[in-house]
């Protein structure tokens, strides 16, 4: 599982060294090559067998709503795959990299089965924003149904 966050530099050529406990897992799973794809401001970087997963599950979005069906484009038309060097570097499409503004200070965020590639600031505003959501009672109540 991906966990934790840490700020990185992309290069000028878009390289992105990955966090050690993040290649370790990769490696550890014979995985090292990830898609990539934007979302959300940031890109979304999962290992391939765990990108088939989520393939799968768009896949059965309704495609009769156009909606979802720009949403599934908006995803799949991105997805890129991307091979870890022996360096422990990933290469950034142009497209990618211009999509979620990182420019030269980035953060690298785990999410589970997946991690985010962060424009460094948007990262932090987007941390503001989850702690701000965090008192809210929306939050609050799922929170209570899940017992934490």
């Amino acid at each position: 599982m991906f966990r934790g966050s840490t700020e990185q530099i992309i290069d000028t050529k878009g390289r992105v060294i990955l966090p050690a406990r993040f290649r370790e897992i990769l490696v550890s799973k014979n995985s090292t090559t990830l898609v990539l794809t934007n979302f959300d401001s940031c890109l979304l970087a999962y290992p391939i067998e765990e990108w088939d997963k989520f393939e799968e599950k768009i896949s059965k979005l309704p495609s009769g709503n156009v909606k979802m069906r720009s949403f599934k484009r908006f995803i799949l038309s991105a997805a890129t795959e991307c091979a870890m060097d022996k360096q422990g570097r990933i290469l950034i499409p142009p497209n990618l990299k211009a999509y979620a503004r990182l420019e030269r200070d980035i953060v690298v965020a785990g999410h589970q089965n997946h991690f985010e590639i962060w424009n460094r600031q948007g990262f932090y505003e987007n941390i503001k924003q989850g702690q701000d959501f965090a008192s809210s009672q929306e939050v609050s109540n799922v929170i209570d149904e899940l017992e934490l």
